[in-house]
C-alpha cells in the first residue's frame, strides 16, 4: 500500500490534529522549519514532543535566507498584530494582519523541501495542516494551493507524491472537536506567534484558537494554554 507520509509539524493546532486524522498513513518524518521566527523556540518544543507522543522522527531545518529577505513581524523587530475575538470575522481586520505576518511563499517552501525528502525516500503524501478558516486570507492555504502545488510534483519529482490537507473543508470550531475526539494532546501544542511563556492570547492565531475551545466549551483547555 502507498501510504508512506511526511507530516510539516509546525507544533500548532492544525498540524497536530493533520497527523492524529491521517491513520491511514504511515508517517517516517515531521518536518520543522527555523526561519527566525519570534515563536521558534516554542515551536521546536511544540513540534519535538508531538512527534514524540506519535512516535515519529523529528527533524528541523534551518532556513536563515528566508528570514533575511522578509520583513515580516513574525521575524523583524515589528510586533505581530493582536486581533480580539470579536474582529476576527473582519475581512479588512484579518487582511491586514495577514500582511503584516506574511512570509513569501513560505508553504510553497516547505512542501518543495519536503518533496525533496519524499522523492528520494520514495514516500507518497506530504501532509500540511492547511484550513478553511486560515484560506480565507491566506492564498497558500486555499484548495487551489493544494490542488496547485499537487500539479507541480506531478513534473518536479520522479515519485508519485501528493500533499494532502485533511482539514482543507474545516473550520477551527471542527477542527478543535475533531481534536478531542482524537484525543490530541493539546497541552503540549503551540499556536502563538509571540515569544510568551504562555499562548499571548492576543495574536490572531491565538484569538482563533481561543474561539474554537470557547466554542465547544473547553475552558480548561484555555486556562492551561494562555497567560
Amino acid at each position: 500500500m502507498k501510504n508512506k507520509a511526511i507530516i510539516l509539524l509546525s507544533g500548532g493546532l492544525d498540524s497536530a490534529v493533520s497527523l492524529a486524522v491521517s491513520k491511514d498513513k504511515d508517517f517516517k518524518l515531521a518536518l520543522t522549519f527555523d526561519y527566525g521566527q519570534k515563536a521558534f523556540n516554542k515551536e521546536y518544543e511544540a513540534s519535538k514532543n508531538i512527534a514524540d507522543f506519535y512516535n515519529i522522527r523529528h527533524e528541523c531545518i534551518k532556513l536563515d535566507w528566508l528570514k533575511n529577505i522578509t520583513s515580516s513581524s513574525l521575524v523583524s523587530a515589528d510586533s505581530v498584530p493582536d486581533i480580539g475575538i470579536e474582529s476576527l470575522d473582519d475581512l479588512a481586520v484579518t487582511d491586514d494582519s495577514m500582511k503584516s505576518v506574511w512570509v513569501p511563499n513560505r508553504n510553497g517552501v516547505f512542501i518543495n523541501i519536503a518533496a525533496c525528502y519524499a522523492d528520494s525516500y520514495e514516500y507518497d503524501y506530504i501532509v500540511i495542516g492547511a484550513n478553511k478558516e486560515e484560506a480565507a486570507t491566506f492564498s497558500d492555504n486555499s484548495k487551489k494551493f493544494i490542488s496547485d502545488m499537487n500539479q507541480v510534483l506531478k513534473t518536479s519529482t520522479n515519485h508519485d507524491i501528493s500533499v494532502s490537507a485533511p482539514l482543507i473543508d474545516f473550520d477551527k470550531n471542527q477542527i478543535v472537536k475533531m481534536a478531542v475526539e482524537h484525543k490530541v494532546p493539546l497541552n503540549l501544542i503551540n499556536s502563538c506567534y509571540n515569544n510568551t511563556q504562555k499562548h499571548c492570547g492576543k495574536c490572531e492565531s491565538c484569538s482563533r484558537l481561543k474561539r474554537a475551545l470557547a466554542h465547544n466549551g473547553y475552558l480548561n483547555i484555555i486556562e492551561e494554554l494562555f497567560e
